[in-house]
């Protein structure tokens, strides 16, 4: 099977992990809802993603490779910093790079891709940058 051009687009501003449902109680059911700042960055990651979309969903099995990249702490001197956007320091930092991953996998549901179960290879990086961004690629295996 020939692999396709890879889908690849740019999620800019503050990356967004995923935050724990919150629950509420309407008419005596409970409702889990996502926490707005989640909800927020899925709708834009959304919206990015789906000025790249193919003609139809993806459907066979899929990789993915997502950088992550947060704005450089303000406490870091200014040799530190310039080795954070070189890449010499990365975050090691709560969020975790699957919280980030996870809010990304369900922005792209229906966008990019039929079900995120298709998704069967990733490889998710945080580092530090002066311009903070997602940077996402999506290729069919």
């Amino acid at each position: 099977m020939e692999n396709k051009q890879p889908i690849v687009f740019t999620v800019y501003g503050e990356p967004v992990a995923q935050g724990r449902p919150k629950a509420t109680t309407v008419g005596g059911f409970v409702r889990m809802y996502d926490p707005k700042k989640s909800k927020d960055f899925k709708d834009f990651v959304k919206l990015v993603a789906s000025e790249h979309a193919p003609a139809a969903l993806l459907e066979g099995q899929l990789k993915m490779k997502v950088d992550v990249f947060r704005t450089i702490p303000k406490s870091l001197s200014k040799k530190k910093a310039a080795q954070a956007e070189a890449g010499e320091i990365r975050p090691t930092s709560k969020p975790d790079v699957d919280n980030y991953l996870k809010g990304i996998k369900d922005a792209l549901k229906s966008v990019i891709w039929k079900d995120d179960s298709q998704v069967v290879e990733v490889l998710v990086s945080k580092w530090y940058s002066e311009r903070p961004r997602v940077e996402v690629q999506i290729a069919e295996i």
